[in-house]
């Protein structure tokens, strides 16, 4: 067993050994909103008297255990009056608080580590999170509330561009990242081809970005974890709210099943823009529309159960001759139940489904596509006294992928019906996390978590000589496919190919002072499943594959280091952050590689390395009518594959190039300012170094034929990224009784009409014969309006 893991477990049983042995009480219990009973995440639970505390989890539940004696204890959260009383522990307790929203709500706060403020003593970091309202209030295009390009203001996170789907973390790719709705996960994260997210903001109740020092308790991506929580729905009384824009409108509705112990919650969005198309005479459709349900029951104090779900579809027409169909459908059931004051669980059951499908009528033919998963996960949180804390739990997976299938659209097309063939998989976790207080100015998180992951049998499978699927042709100095020798099938109970990784997680924060300290993390993590895409951002059209016999599970290891300061009694705060990471067996392509209705991808690919490394900056303003923050990224993102023989050139001549994803520079600017109760101000500034891009560098003739010839991978860069937004809030009855209210939201997204380059395309001039670069920009300046309500 690895050495480290040994350590881990050693530490935690001397640990639970000492603590059990002291006599202690604890005080437990749920928060909630006072007015709808949703449950509130990230509420601080102060005992200022021992300067300790704890916060609320993702269900709403805290517990703190005490020596004996008399606490004053504070209960504080952004956006909510705060609750001061008077406790004598003598006993176990169990206290429930119900917060009261504040009359001049703080929940602007534009950022909030650790929900409510920077926590410098937690040794928890590489997190942001972002309020609900920050996010509606921000400039955004076309005025559609947007969550993923809310997080690429923060640093170390980026985009591929404008319209382009997915977003990118410490210089890792998109598909390395976990996004997560009600603990299920999402595989496509973007409406019409990236223009929009898929999250509608108003069934949103929690959003939490981890980027390093990630928890034992997630796992199956290398670069971050993206958490979203639901609301659960009013249970006191019904509510209606929604808003209409340019392009798009929502409405949700939310209230009791049962009062106070069960609660309803339907959201719907959809895109309507399409609708105009006729009268410009354009034969053509896009739109989208997604659902978000929520039911929450109540049973007894010590249980709950809750089922939630999401489907959401992009269709794209044109004319007769196109049709694309896309989208996302989870489903989860989840089980909290309390064993004890210090105990809490949380059982889910999980389906999640993402489907692809493309109807070509001027050919005859349906193409479709997709991946269906089944999650089973069991999670702890165990309060074992207010210095140590543990998470344990166990997570399966069950994988069904279909890389594609073809059928003809009728009997004369033509066509002949042909199906990838299936996968099929099975992931497994175990974990354990714990955090643990050794001191006053000391804290450490530390865990592991043992993954295995097992390639399933399928149908067919090609056998090649060496088991080489590419071969190295030395005269033209190029990748060839390997022609198969046979074919070897499975059973679908057979094991093709299996992996198991042992992934420590550690993190250590020291305090220098009442207002700042150090800290350090490491990760490990493992991922199975690879985005099968050579384009800089993903499209439906890309295919998710698993690990098996010709791909290898990518592996990361990253470490970080900070210092973090507050000023002015939290008025200002200065996060700084380093990271280095690297990540073995990332997938690379060898050149003119065809990845789509691909049934021998193992063809086509090599497994080679990445390394990111950077310096993140986030400078606040938290409080007063003027808010914001300054973030910069200084970073490199690159990868190799070298050859695997010495007479091999391997990618790029087996150097190092910069992914599609590097950016030097990334600096953002965000600001709000509140002039009155009716009017509010805020504005976006974006620039960012440019994305790389390989450009042609000369020409030859073959056999009459111009054929093109490129420079080294990625070697250059699209022109510098930089856009100004601003947007104005307006309520034209702020104080108003009544229980219908309204604001108007006026936007300008690039408010200077810059021409930011999604793209730089070469072509021949047919006037002059000459060749030219042309440039591909998606927007110019974009003015909106949006009007918001609730009642």
């Amino acid at each position: 067993m690895n050495k480290s893991l040994i350590v881990i477990f050693i530490i935690l049983f001397c640990s639970v050994l000492k603590l059990s042995s002291q006599e202690k009480y604890t005080l437990s219990g749920a928060i909630t909103d006072n007015t709808s009973n949703e449950t509130l995440i990230g509420v601080n639970i102060l005992i200022p008297e021992i300067q300790s505390g704890t916060i609320t989890n993702e269900y709403g539940f805290y517990s703190i255990t005490l020596p004996k004696g008399t606490y004053k204890v504070t209960i504080s959260y952004l956006g909510f009056k705060t609750i001061t009383e008077t406790i004598v522990l003598t006993s176990n307790q169990t206290k429930n608080y119900k917060l009261e929203e504040a009359a001049q709500s703080l929940d602007e706060v534009l950022i909030k580590e650790d929900v409510e403020r920077l926590n410098i003593k937690k040794p928890q970091m590489s997190v942001n999170a972002l309020s609900i309202k920050t996010i509606k209030n921000m400039p955004v295009v076309l005025g559609e509330v947007d969550v993923i390009k809310s997080i690429t203001l923060l640093p170390g996170v980026t985009s591929a561009g404008e319209g382009a789907s997915g977003f990118n973390v410490r210089g890792g790719a998109a598909d390395q990242n976990l996004i997560l709705l009600d603990e299920a996960t999402i595989f496509n994260s973007s409406h019409l081809f990236g223009f929009f997210s898929v999250f509608n903001p108003d069934a949103i109740k929690d959003i939490k970005l981890y980027k390093g020092g990630i928890p034992a308790k997630y796992g199956g991506r290398v670069s971050s974890v993206l958490d979203i929580y639901q609301k659960e729905g009013n249970s006191s009384e019904f509510h209606m709210n929604g808003g209409i824009g340019l392009v798009s409108s929502r409405l949700l509705a939310e209230g009791p099943i049962k009062k106070d112990k069960g609660s309803f919650l339907f959201g719907g969005r959809s895109s309507y823009a399409h609708l105009f198309l006729p009268l410009f005479d354009l034969d053509n459709v896009a739109y989208f529309y997604d659902l978000n349900t929520k039911l929450s029951y109540k049973i007894n104090d010590n249980n709950s159960v809750f089922l939630s779900g999401y489907f959401g579809r992009d269709v794209f027409e044109i004319a007769d001759s196109f049709e694309n169909t896309y989208g996302n459908t989870v489903v989860n059931f989840r089980w909290n139940h309390l064993f004890s004051d210090k105990l809490f669980s949380n059982l889910s059951l999980i389906y999640s489904d993402y489907y692809y499908g493309l109807t070509l009528n001027f050919v005859e033919f349906d193409w479709e596509s997709g991946i269906r998963n089944f999650n089973l996960k069991y999670d702890f949180k165990h309060y074992i006294s207010n210095n140590f804390k543990l998470e344990y739990g166990i997570n399966s997976i069950y994988y069904k992928f279909n890389p594609g299938e073809i059928n003809p659209t009728n009997e004369e097309s033509g066509i002949n019906p042909f199906k990838l063939t299936d996968k099929y998989a099975f992931e497994n976790a175990i974990y354990i996390d714990a955090e643990h207080k050794l001191s006053n100015k000391l804290s450490v998180s530390y865990g592991a978590r043992f993954s295995t992951f097992h390639r399933l049998g399928q149908d067919e499978i090609n056998v090649y000589e060496n088991n080489n699927p590419v071969i190295f042709n030395e005269e033209l100095a190029i990748y060839e496919k390997a022609d198969p020798i046979g074919t070897e099938s499975f059973n679908r109970s057979d094991v093709m190919a299996s992996f198991a990784n042992i992934e420590p997680r550690l993190a250590i924060a020291y305090q220098l002072n009442n207002t700042s300290s150090v800290k350090a993390s490491y990760n490990r993590m493992s991922q199975y499943l690879h985005l099968l895409s050579n384009t800089s951002s993903p499209t439906p059209l890309d295919v998710w594959s698993t690990s098996g016999q010709f791909i290898k599970p990518q592996l990361l290891d990253q470490v970080a280091f900070g210092y973090f300061k507050t000023f002015k009694d939290n008025l200002f705060s200065l996060e700084v952050e380093s990271f280095y990471k690297i990540i073995q067996n990332r997938i690379d392509y060898t050149d003119g590689a065809n990845l789509i209705a691909n049934n021998a991808i193992e063809q086509v690919i090599l497994n080679g390395e990445a390394r990111a490394y950077g310096l993140e900056i986030l400078f606040r303003k938290n409080e007063g009518r003027f808010k914001g923050w300054l973030a910069y990224t200084l970073s490199k993102s690159e990868q190799r594959t070298p050859g695997r023989t010495p007479t091999e050139t391997g990618i790029n001549n087996g150097q190092w190039y910069n992914t599609p994803f590097d950016k030097t520079h990334d600096v953002s600017l965000t600001a709000s300012y509140e002039l009155n109760s009716k009017w509010s101000f805020s504005s976006n500034f974006l620039l960012q170094t440019g994305q790389p891009i390989t450009f042609p560098n000369g020409q030859y003739q073959y056999n009459g034929i111009t054929v093109p010839s490129f420079e080294a991978r990625n070697s250059s860069r699209l022109p510098a990224y930089n856009r100004l937004d601003l947007a104005v809030n307006y309520n034209p009855s702020p104080n108003s009784q009544k229980n219908f209210k309204g604001e108007w939201v006026f936007g300008i997204y690039n408010v200077y009409n810059r021409r930011n380059a999604a793209n730089i395309a070469f072509r021949e001039n047919r006037m002059t014969g000459t060749n030219e670069a042309v440039r591909l920009a998606i927007f110019g300046i974009v003015p909106s309006v949006s009007y918001n309500f609730k009642f």
